[in-house]
């Protein structure tokens, strides 16, 4: 999110006396697997664990919920020790991937269970209840049951169940997953306005690098159960630093040595950059820098230049991608028109140029 939504937020309602957001190291051993994954969040940020299938990240996020028990480590919420507290008893809301609203409810009554679980009387919590679905545009849809609603009113409703608890922990499980991509574009503006005004911590899981980007102000990015990256999504969007995300965000990465403008990947080839570094350094450049010629051109202002061979096309966007192996395992980009000129095809070997001022170059 932007600095402006994190003001917004901050200052649309004071938070609570001594609030101190989210302290934690979490470490979960689960036979071969060991998760070992430190967050911190102040009230009203929003953090997203981005990662593979596999990663962890689930893994985290039910540890932080208490349904999984932490081998060691901390949790701390506005100061206090969770590690040994009942799930029903922390102040964690859960918006699951498949929302698990309760069939036989009304989308009113599912909003209000929360509130009559925390022992709130059932008019109050049905009037709790219709504020919250009124202020998710679903007043309409109140007597509803879950099977007669869509998939983005069916993830508003869980929502508005997680809120009406009023949680100072918000639990994000994949919450756009189960949608299409047209409900999915709307619902993930609609869930942007809703994190804005929430005044505690939220932590989003996500595969999904949109998602991550648009909702979260800081991103962790997990890989075999440990952080392999954390900070702002323009940050890491600027200077990926494994090929998983340097995949997520379209960039061909590679780390190597610099020595002044030369950066050379491990025994193989060298890239020649603008920046004026030394030592280890990873060089990044998008698929669209790349230009491919059947023959080494002999008029081309790039200063670097690898044989390759195409490993295989795949249509991305109005675009043609071409996976390439050779000197420099890399990715290509071009239009239609340029790939049947140049006749591509799996095994054609095409010589890639880059201009150095399109790389960019950072310490490792």
């Amino acid at each position: 999110m932007t600095d402006f939504g994190k003001t917004a937020r901050r200052t649309a309602g004071a938070p609570q006396p001594g609030a101190e957001g989210l302290d934690a190291r979490l470490v979960v051993d689960r036979g071969a697997f060991r998760l070992d994954v430190a967050l911190k969040a102040a009230p009203g940020d929003v953090v997203a664990l981005l990662g593979p299938n596999g990663a962890g990240k689930t893994t985290a996020l039910r540890a932080l919920a208490g349904l999984v028990p932490l081998t060691d480590g901390h949790l701390r919420l506005d100061g206090a020790a969770l590690e040994r507290t009942p799930p029903e008893s922390r102040p964690v809301g859960v918006v699951f991937q498949d929302y698990l609203l309760f069939p036989h409810l009304s989308a009113l009554d599912n909003v209000a269970f929360g509130p009559r679980c925390q022992g709130t009387g059932k008019a109050a919590a049905r009037a709790q209840a219709a504020e919250w679905l009124d202020r998710m545009g679903l007043a309409g849809h109140a007597a509803a049951k879950p099977r007669k609603l869509s998939g983005g009113q069916a993830q508003r409703v869980a929502l508005a169940r997680a809120l009406a608890t009023r949680p100072r922990l918000l639990l994000l499980d994949e919450p756009l997953a189960a949608l299409d991509a047209r409900t999915r574009l709307d619902v993930r503006s609609q869930l942007r306005r809703h994190l804005a005004d929430f005044q505690a911590v939220a932590v989003l899981v996500t595969h999904d690098p949109l998602d991550a980007m648009v909702l979260a102000d800081h991103l962790v990015v997990v890989e075999d159960g440990r952080t392999v990256q954390e900070g702002a999504p323009g940050d890491i969007a600027r200077r990926p630093r494994t090929d998983y995300i340097a995949h997520l965000v379209g960039l061909n990465l590679f780390k190597g040595r610099s020595d002044g403008r030369t950066v050379r990947v491990g025994d193989g080839p060298v890239v020649t950059t603008t920046q004026d570094l030394a030592g280890p350094v990873f060089v990044a450049f998008p698929p669209s820098a790349v230009t491919l010629h059947r023959e080494p051109p002999t008029a081309s202002s790039a200063r670097n230049l690898w044989r390759c061979e195409v490993a295989g096309l795949e249509t991305h966007g109005d675009r043609i991608r071409a996976d390439l192996t050779g000197e420099l395992p890399l990715a290509a980009d071009l239009t239609t028109v340029a790939a049947a000129e140049l006749d591509l095809h799996p095994g054609a070997t095409v010589w890639a140029a880059v201009k150095a001022v399109q790389t960019h170059a950072y310490p490792a």
